[in-house]
């Protein structure tokens, strides 16, 4: 009978060590070693939907825009038909002081998107009140398009320096290393689907290709030859 309370008692201990281990929380240094090293993983560059805008100014007495303002709107519509996954919207200020410029503007900048190739029916003039009356409105021309961003840069959840914490003991990037680069290849790329997968290809140059495929039927040299190429060249040293 004493054996048996024995082996029970041994048992249990067992079974109580067992849920308390798989009750264990993981550990400070378990969790900081989930985040990856690779600088790609930790900031990736996302594609979202951002709004492009150009703000114009209007002032009370004059209700056309300047040959710099209509080159902007020009601008805007040329990169809309590029890049635009939505119509362009004309927000025009009301409740101000140059309300009545501002409403000839919109009209202008409604004409020059429309001879610039927008649609018509993708141009919208909306109106938005402000809250003071003597101070001058703006008129926004914006439209939705995709862009790459990654960040925000600038977080430090774990001190660099030297510490006592085990989290820091081994050799491990810091979280914001690599957030700045990313960040820049994101503001710097022309098209941001270039980053998720690789364009189409574009059609050959049919008379470059007959040319070079008869000079290899000839067993000629195929590269292309620049006659001119030693003419910048102000020294033959080393030749």
């Amino acid at each position: 009978m004493k054996k048996l309370n024995h082996v029970a008692r041994a048992f249990a201990f067992v079974s109580i060590a067992a849920v308390m281990a798989g009750c264990k929380t993981p550990s400070l240094q378990e969790q900081v070693t989930s985040v990856p090293n690779d600088y790609r993983l930790r900031h990736p560059i996302a594609v979202r939907e951002k709004v492009q805008s150009v703000t114009v100014f209007i002032g009370d007495g004059r209700g056309t825009l300047t040959p710099a303002q209509r080159a902007e709107v020009g601008a805007l519509a040329s990169n809309w038909r590029q890049e635009g996954t939505g119509g362009v919207v004309i927000e025009m200020p009301v409740g101000t002081a140059n309300e009545r410029a501002a409403a000839s503007a919109s009209r202008e900048i409604r004409a020059i998107l429309s001879a610039s190739g927008v649609p018509p029916h993708s141009i919208e003039i909306r109106p938005y009140p402000t809250q003071d009356p003597v101070r001058l409105g703006t008129v926004r021309v914006n439209y939705p398009r995709m862009a790459a961003e990654t960040g925000p840069c600038g977080l430090w959840p774990e001190d660099l320096g030297p510490t006592y914490d085990p989290v820091y003991w081994s050799n491990r990037p810091h979280w914001n290393h690599g957030c700045a680069s990313q960040r820049n290849l994101a503001a710097q790329v022309a098209n941001p689907t270039d980053l998720v997968q690789p364009r189409a290809e574009g059609p050959v140059l049919a008379s470059r290709r007959g040319t070079v495929v008869e000079k290899y039927r000839k067993g000629e040299a195929t590269a292309t030859q620049y006659p001119d190429s030693n003419k910048g060249k102000i020294s033959d040293l080393g030749q």
